[in-house]
């Protein structure tokens, strides 16, 4: 789901992200990304094998390794990699499965909704906060939020 109603919902309610795939390296999409939603008041837990702490947070292996609930997993991985990812958010018990842009797997989203997860895909959640909460419109952006009401 990407409406923005949807979006905004997720974007509420869940404070703790697990960022799979995430690197330690400063230029990278996921870095950047995942420092934004840090900066932005959401708790980040890195899941990357490859190093022991990114952002000042301690990294895990796997979804699995993680100590405690996480409400959105957020995945920045190739396609081919979603579904044993979308199994293992589910064994977790994430509410979220946010697969970032450019990543589009049916079948893990066919894993997370059937186990009722909220399944978005082919957007970034930096963007999306950006877009809904972080003012983009105020720089002139065109956010396609048009509207005379309040958010709620």
């Amino acid at each position: 789901m990407s409406d923005i109603a949807t979006l905004r919902s997720v974007l509420k309610s869940c404070h703790t992200i697990a960022v799979v795939g995430l690197s330690a390296e400063w230029h990278r999409p996921s870095y950047f990304a995942a420092k934004y939603m840090q900066e932005h008041g959401y708790r980040i837990i890195p899941v990357n094998p490859k190093y022991p702490e990114i952002l000042g947070e301690k990294c895990y292996p796997s979804l699995a390794a993680i100590p405690e609930p996480v409400d959105m997993v957020d995945v920045f991985r190739k396609p081919e990699d979603c579904p044993p990812i979308a199994r293992e958010a589910v064994a977790i018990g994430a509410k979220v499965l946010w697969l970032q842009l450019g990543v589009v797997s049916p079948e893990a989203q066919a894993i997370g909704e059937a186990a009722g997860l909220t399944v978005v895909m082919d957007h970034c959640v930096k963007i999306e906060y950006a877009r809904l909460f972080g003012g983009l419109n105020w720089m002139g952006v065109n956010t396609g939020i048009v509207s005379s009401r309040r958010p709620t």
